[in-house]
C-alpha cells in the first residue's frame, strides 16, 4: 500500500508542531517523529480502524491526536490530523467540510 498525506493534514501536523514547540524546545520534533511513525504504520494497517464521519480514525498513542484517513485502491490518504481535545462538534464540522470538493 502507498501513503499520501494531503496538504490539509500536513498543515495540521505543522500546527501541532508549533504548539508543542512552544511548550518545550524539541517537543515539536518529538511530536512530528511520533506522528509520522504512526502514520507510516497505515501502510500495513490502513483500513483496520473504526469509521467516523466517513473516515477511518486512528488514535495516536503518544499525543492526544486522531488521524483521519481513507483507503482508495492501493493508497491510504491522510485527510486530517486533529487534536482530540477539540470540541467534538468542531471536529465533525471540519471533517464534513473536507468531504466537499
Amino acid at each position: 500500500m502507498q501513503l499520501e498525506i494531503l496538504d490539509l493534514a500536513e498543515r495540521d501536523l505543522v500546527a501541532g508542531y508549533r504548539f508543542y514547540e512552544t511548550q518545550r524546545v524539541g517537543l515539536g520534533d518529538y511530536f512530528l517523529d511520533s506522528l509520522y511513525a504512526e502514520i507510516d504504520s497505515l501502510i500495513l494497517f490502513g483500513g483496520m480502524h473504526r469509521v467516523i464521519e466517513g473516515y477511518h480514525r486512528m488514535l495516536t498513542r503518544t499525543f492526544p491526536y486522531a488521524v483521519y484517513y481513507k483507503v482508495r485502491k492501493n493508497t491510504v490518504q491522510v485527510w486530517a490530523v486533529v487534536d482530540c481535545r477539540r470540541n467534538p462538534v468542531w471536529i465533525k464540522k471540519r471533517l464534513r467540510a473536507k468531504k466537499k470538493p
